[in-house]
């Protein structure tokens, strides 16, 4: 299976750290489409500050993909909620610890008023292919 990006020279060249506007992905064999993660821990508490409720929403989404005997390197779209845009910058971060400096992937970022629970910062929802 490979995932290949597509960004043809008729679009914009949107200038955001590893996006893509699309991805073809050949040869899959199986799809994993995770609900929204948020950074609430095993024991239903929620992780305090914005750089630690994505590291830990994107922990959670680790564990699903390990899960279906997946990996990082399976996503091939990660669509995010954020409710601040002041904390872009975080966002970014925890995604480089997770995917790794080089992942390019067709992303969605929505920025929202609030979640679910109004002390949830983040939630990120996934497609894997492997």
């Amino acid at each position: 299976m490979t995932h290949t990006p597509l960004d043809p020279a008729t679009l914009a060249v949107m200038g955001t750290p590893n996006y893509t506007h699309a991805m073809v992905t050949e040869g899959v064999s199986k799809w994993l489409n995770i609900a929204g993660q948020v950074g609430v821990r095993q024991d239903g508490s929620t992780v305090d500050g914005t750089l630690d409720q994505c590291r830990q929403a994107f922990a959670n989404i680790g564990e699903l993909l390990k899960g279906a005997g997946m990996t990082p390197e399976d996503v091939c779209h990660l669509r995010i909620y954020l409710t601040d845009r002041n904390d872009i910058l975080a966002l970014r971060q925890a995604r480089t610890e997770f995917f790794g400096a080089d992942k390019v992937l067709p992303s969605t970022l929505i920025m929202v008023s609030g979640l679910v629970d109004p002390a949830w910062k983040v939630e990120l929802e996934i497609m894997a292919a492997r």
